[in-house]
């Protein structure tokens, strides 16, 4: 959508190949992208249309398109992952992933929002200026410029109303759009129009002033250095320009007339209006981190990218093409479904955690103030009290032996409590160490690995403690563990909470907290909907983890945990159920 866009376009899929990476330029069969391919010596083998679409394997999809449609999204979402580029449709709250490299006014925050992501050249060396702030050269270098297409003629009315002031010491140099309807050639000597600059970001710098409207070039001007004037084509683009805070001189050409008033007095250059403009523009661009070459180019960053996005909730299966996005952080996506209203996390990287020794003892200590280990007592004791409710709902049984499975058994303290309970117990966590310490250092059997995918079936019990929120897809889990229950057998897991009162306060805030592994983000009331899909009956809830000091206003004064405001806050999280956390005990719908 725009010459501007399509440019950003071949130059993505240029950068993106020199990084070894296989990426293509889609263009409809309707586009119509005149000579630019040509112009900017873009290879057009790299060009696929519809066919060529259909043979390849996508592992994510750009979109550059200003404004897409429903319709549109939900296509490319069927092919893979689809990541926006300064989307400003109504679809927008839609995309798996949002990148905002020139700042909109949309209410949707987008997971990255960086103008330095714009392709800028190398820093320019700092210019002398004189004591206006005008570049020592005899005569002051304006470039007009608006665009590939300039459908509103704003460049040559632009061009023609600074021309009609005769300033001896101005010159004017006019870059018409490839994509520019034809117009009249403007008939003033001191215009010098010119149809294109190769790598014009490069040649900014060339010039002591641009004249744009608000886009690609008015960012690129920052970085350069260089003062920056906007007239908006339209109430959009000017309202986009005050969002930014550019020095912008209203809608059409009412607008360039407003700017030869501004630039001249008397006939005369207006040094003070273009010392305060450059001002300005030194401070606009530390604001949009535009003040210092950038870390990373769009292709570096999209090159790092391996976005895993389900198209089907998580833990329930329900489509997800047209689900609200309830938050967005740099690396992470969170949706509510609307089936199950369970919150699921997409992920442009994978979570930087892995489960092994480092989990349980350096990083758990870190939350818990001790190790897994030197925690066992406490997690022993836990676990048998979650044994007295499984019992409560198991059927009748002759047989003394109760066979349980402990899905992320980590190091076994429910495994033991299990057995001193009088069950049956296996285990499965996919950490190496954890597994043999289960085995040979408590004696209970256990196997590495990952659920599903491994378990024998015929068991009474199957628990997952703080596990099913890291499954990257709950609906084959819950399958499968219905599958290897024994009828009237007991599935109990337990799970953050986004309806406790860290949640309440805050949903935002909880979600950026939650962990990055944590895939789905359950609720008491919302789990009862998604098993019940799954197929299973909830038969109990207990809420867990009350933390009166993380109620507002009051929880600050909380120090003493055993205060009387303490234990009022306490008491009425308990009655309001506002733990952060909660166990689930359920059994198989046959």
């Amino acid at each position: 959508m725009g010459g501007g866009h399509l440019i950003r376009c071949m130059a993505l899929v240029r950068e993106l190949r020199t990084l070894n990476r296989d990426a293509w330029l889609y263009i409809d069969a309707d586009t119509d992208i005149g000579n630019l391919v040509e112009t900017m010596g873009f290879d057009k083998t790299w060009i696929i249309g519809e066919p060529g679409l259909q043979e390849k394997k996508i592992d994510c999809i750009v979109l550059d398109r200003f404004q897409t449609s429903q319709e549109e999204l939900t296509r490319w979402t069927g092919i893979g992952p689809v990541i926006g580029i300064d989307e400003g449709g109504p679809s927008r709250d839609c995309f798996d992933f949002l990148i905002d490299i020139l700042p909109g006014i949309n209410h949707i925050t987008p997971n990255i929002a960086d103008p330095s992501l714009l392709p800028l050249p190398k820093k320019p060396d700092h210019q002398e200026e004189n004591n206006h702030g005008v570049s020592r050269r005899t005569t002051l270098k304006i470039l007009v410029s608006f665009g590939q297409e300039d459908a509103a003629g704003l460049g040559p009315a632009t061009a023609q109303e600074l021309a009609k002031k005769k300033s001896e010491n101005v010159e004017i140099t006019l870059l018409r759009g490839k994509l520019q309807p034809s117009i009249p050639n403007p008939n003033f000597p001191q215009i010098k129009t010119i149809e294109s600059i190769p790598n014009l970001s490069e040649h900014l710098n060339d010039y002591d002033l641009i004249i744009t409207h608000y886009g690609l070039t008015a960012f690129e001007a920052l970085y350069a250095g260089v003062p920056v004037l906007l007239v908006s084509p339209g109430i959009y683009h000017e309202k986009l320009a005050k969002n930014a805070d550019f020095c912008s001189l209203g809608v059409g050409k009412s607008g360039t007339a407003k700017l030869a008033r501004l630039l001249f007095k008397n006939g005369k250059l207006n040094f003070p209006f273009l010392e305060s403009l450059k001002n300005r523009c030194v401070a606009l661009s530390t604001r949009h981190n535009l003040d210092h070459p950038p870390v990373q180019s769009l292709a570096e960053l999209i090159n790092g990218f391996a976005p895993d996005s389900s198209r089907n909730c998580p833990a329930c299966g329900s489509p997800m093409v047209t689900v609200t996005t309830l938050a967005r952080f740099p690396e992470r996506t969170y949706r509510r479904c609307k089936q199950c209203v369970v919150i699921s996390m997409n992920r442009l990287t994978p979570a930087p955690i892995e489960y092994g020794r480092e989990y349980f003892f350096e990083l758990y200590q870190k939350q818990y103030g001790k190790t897994y280990i030197e925690d066992f007592p406490n997690l022993i004791a836990m676990g048998k009290r979650r044994l007295a409710v499984i019992k409560s709902l198991l059927p009748a049984n002759d047989d003394t032996s109760t066979s349980l499975l402990d899905i992320g058994c980590a190091y076994g303290p429910f495994l033991v409590a299990a057995r001193e309970e009088g069950f049956s117990p296996h285990g499965i966590d996919p950490a190496e160490d954890a597994v043999r310490y289960v085995t040979q250092t408590i004696g209970i059997p256990a196997v590495q690995g990952f659920f599903p995918g491994v378990g024998n079936g015929g068991y009474d019990v199957i628990s997952l403690w703080y596990v099913i929120e890291h499954l990257h897809d709950c609906v084959p889990a819950l399958a499968e563990i219905r599958k290897l229950l024994n009828p009237g057998g007991v599935l109990a897991f337990s799970t953050p909470s986004f309806s406790g009162i860290s949640g309440r306060v805050s949903l935002r805030r909880f979600l950026e907290n939650s962990p990055a592994d944590h895939r789905t983000i359950w609720s008491p009331a919302v789990c009862k909907k998604a098993l019940r899909i799954a197929g299973f009956e909830v038969k109990k809830i207990v809420v867990t983890g009350h933390h009166p000091e993380r109620f507002p206003l009051l929880g600050k004064f909380t120090h003493n945990n055993k205060g009387l405001l303490y234990g009022l806050l306490l008491l009425f999280s308990k009655i309001f159920a506002l733990g952060d956390t909660f166990e689930v005990y359920a059994t198989c719908v046959r």
